[in-house]
């Protein structure tokens, strides 16, 4: 292992993977009884807090399933399993982070959990981690999935005016990533001095294009970072919006528990065109009117301001598994 792969390791900015697997099988071989034997409390809670209607209003956009909810309730019920059943198979965060408000339940309920990167709306109400941004997306039941990977906020003492006037992008390229391929077809090798762009994986392609990973805090030296979805969201675009850079990207078109549908272009993030033909001329136009760079940058730490209260964030998500039981189940206990 060369010393730029320990550097990145050692300073990667990144959740400790360690830390998050050592909470989580902690919490696994803890009783159920102590978590269900709460529920009752922390939904009563909800009813007293002042902002109850936002906590409300959260868990019907994660959940928007009704009781007229159109379903075949016969397959649902052959492809469900109890929540005592669900098997710790597939990608282990998933089960980890589902099972952290699953517990809080009874047991003999049952549902569908899906591990990996949903672009799709399924034909039975399935609880994921991310579904696309679509006015039918109702039985895609999302919960804060994979957590240790996608969600992460920094701490950012640089400001935006002292960063480099470039666009950085390091990212993984594949088939099932054309949006950057085409990225990477238009500002690879040096073809803009505005825009830094390298793959991190070797992509049979184009080998040439592979550069070493660079860690978050090398990242914020940069007035711009290219968030371009992957196989279903983009992993930075939480950490790029908690920073003093700004997150530049195409329409975005899936949405997890950050609830990217409800982000509104040239406010919380700089939008480019699906080619990138535009992006030159986006960059210099902020950097050409910082007050309005800054101001995006200010909504953006005001979008993100709202997952961080992690009590909140936990009734939230008891919220959405209650109301995706009453549905599919017809009860919650």
């Amino acid at each position: 292992m060369n010393q730029r792969k320990i550097y990145y390791l050692l300073h990667s900015g990144k959740n400790s993977k360690l830390k998050y697997y050592v909470r989580s099988y902690l919490r696994e071989y803890t009783p159920w009884v102590f978590s269900q034997c709460r529920l009752g409390r922390l939904l009563r809670e909800v009813e007293r807090r002042d902002d109850r209607d936002y906590i409300m209003q959260r868990a019907d956009y994660y959940c928007k399933l009704t009781a007229d909810s159109c379903y075949d309730r016969r397959k649902w019920d052959e492809e469900a399993v109890r929540l005592s059943d669900q098997p710790m198979t597939g990608q282990k965060s998933y089960y980890f982070d589902a099972m952290e408000y699953a517990r809080y339940f009874d047991g003999s309920l049952k549902w569908i959990l899906r591990h990996g990167d949903i672009t799709y709306v399924p034909e039975l109400p399935i609880v994921l981690k991310s579904r696309p941004i679509s006015d039918d997306n109702q039985r895609s039941v999302m919960l804060n999935l994979d957590k240790v990977r996608h969600f992460l906020f920094v701490d950012d003492q640089k400001a935006w005016r002292d960063k480099r006037d470039v666009a950085i992008f390091r990212g993984d390229l594949g088939i099932l990533k054309e949006n950057r391929n085409i990225f990477m077809r238009r500002f690879a090798d040096g073809q803009s001095a505005m825009v830094d762009a390298a793959s991190t994986n070797c992509w049979e392609e184009h080998p040439e294009w592979q550069k070493a990973k660079l860690t978050i805090g090398e990242h914020l030296d940069y007035k711009f970072i290219m968030s371009l979805e992957g196989n279903d969201v983009a992993s930075n675009l939480k950490w790029v919006m908690s920073s003093n850079s700004i997150a530049v990207t195409p329409r975005l078109t899936c949405e997890t528990w950050f609830m990217e549908g409800k982000l509104i272009p040239n406010y919380h993030y700089i939008e480019v065109n699906d080619d990138f033909s535009d992006l030159e001329e986006r960059l210099t136009y902020y950097i050409d009117h910082p007050e309005e760079a800054e101001a995006i940058i200010r909504h953006a730490h005001e979008y993100v301001s709202q997952f961080r209260d992690k009590q909140r964030e936990r009734l939230i998500s008891l919220m959405v598994l209650k109301k995706y039981f009453e549905v599919t189940n017809g009860r919650y206990q």
